[in-house]
């Protein structure tokens, strides 16, 4: 089902993705007739991507060449730097402090024990996603751990009401590395679009310039397939 929401998402929430591209205008054209989206600009050099005018994830150009292409998912909290204090006590590591994006809000880079990066976002005028779960918008993050006890324990303990409180629906799930990847791949989350047509949207992708990382398989929360986009950063696209 489709949700609309303007009002601020408890913490622990994924509430914003945003793709790291060399190109974003590469990016505009290959997500745009694969998702439907339309792009305004935003902050700094980065675009807000939308979709029936409602935002749903951003574009930003990579600041060095040596930085990753790839998808981040942002876990939202009311206080950054508490958040980003109680991550390195639990044994995780802050790769960005937190810093004022404007008025939009403040954003931070962190990773886990194994060294999986997440983003975190304390909202100011712009508290995430005003739609996500529809077609085209973000649905699901998965955290492709080395240790899935491990990874609940540290997240647990930052998002337990998040996670794991008594009216929880959480949107952020757990599995091995070598349920999909090759056991040498790091650790890492996978940002998931939900999709109506999971083939059609497949041969979208490589007709796009991308290609096709993990055929479909079933997973509890849906189909899933991990693609890259044209630029090399990966996702994955969500059919339930």
């Amino acid at each position: 089902m489709a949700e609309n929401r303007a009002s601020v998402y408890g913490e622990g929430v994924p509430c914003w993705v945003d793709a790291q591209l060399p190109d974003v205008a590469a990016g505009e054209r290959f997500y745009g007739e694969l998702f439907g989206w339309t792009f305004e600009e935003a902050y700094g050099a980065s675009v807000w991507a939308r979709l029936d005018g409602e935002p749903v994830a951003a574009l930003a150009p990579k600041t060095d060449g040596r930085m990753p292409t790839v998808w981040t998912v942002y876990f939202a909290t009311p206080d950054a730097d508490a958040l980003s204090r109680r991550i390195v006590a639990a044994g995780g590591q802050i790769v960005m402090a937190p810093l004022p994006v404007g008025d939009l809000g403040t954003a931070a880079l962190a990773a886990d024990r194994e060294g999986a990066v997440f983003g975190l976002w304390q909202p100011g005028s712009h508290p995430g996603f005003v739609r996500r779960h529809a077609p085209g918008t973000f649905v699901w993050a998965e955290l492709y751990a080395r240790d899935t006890e491990a990874a609940n324990a540290f997240y647990g303990g930052l998002f337990q009401d998040a996670l794991f409180g008594t009216d929880a629906e959480p949107d952020f799930g757990r599995a091995p590395v070598s349920d999909v990847f090759a056991a040498e791949m790091p650790p890492h989350f996978l940002v998931h679009f939900r999709v109506e047509n999971l083939q059609d949207s497949l041969g979208t992708v490589q007709r796009l310039g991308g290609r096709v990382q993990a055929a479909p398989f079933e997973a509890s929360y849906g189909t899933v397939a991990v693609v890259t986009d044209n630029q090399g950063a990966s996702f994955a696209l969500l059919h339930r």
